[in-house]
């Protein structure tokens, strides 16, 4: 499992010009399930995601959690973060699991994510989405469950 998590002000997801889903002060997650994801994948990812501590604290530091800020997430589940790009120029997705396990993982995500006590918007799985942000840094931070080992 891999996620792009992105520190914002706000952010914004649309399907069809129509908005489904925003938030304030929190993190845009944009997160890539693989073919061999399984519990242990989830819940690495669920428990960086929510332990990171990339907010400022009073003194300026990165040091506070969106659960220290009562931040809030937009979780849009993205497949292409599963490309092979390592052969030519055009991106294998063999890597990426199949939408119907995919959709079940983000869906477990999202709501072991709200179980956290963290608000949460979602994109619409497999839908051509326009995400909007502004982001606040900027932070990204890069997340892969295969770090874990």
């Amino acid at each position: 499992m891999k996620a792009v998590i992105q520190r914002v002000l706000s952010a914004s997801v649309a399907v069809n010009g129509n908005e489904i889903g925003t938030i304030n002060q929190g993190f845009l997650i944009l997160l890539g399930i693989e073919k061999d994801d399984g519990p242990e994948d989830l819940d690495y990812m669920l428990h960086k995601t929510v332990g990171l501590r990339i907010f400022k604290d009073e003194q300026n530091n990165m040091n506070l959690s969106i659960q220290d800020v009562a931040g809030e997430a937009l979780v849009v589940s993205q497949f292409t973060l599963c490309a092979d790009t390592r052969k030519g120029r055009r991106p294998s997705f063999i890597r990426a699991a199949h939408p119907e396990i995919a959709e079940n993982i983000y869906e477990k995500f999202c709501k072991k994510l709200e179980n956290e006590n963290v608000p949460v918007q979602m994109g619409k799985f497999g839908a051509m989405m326009e995400v909007g942000l502004t982001n606040d840094g900027p932070v990204t931070i890069l997340l892969d469950s295969r770090d874990r080992k």
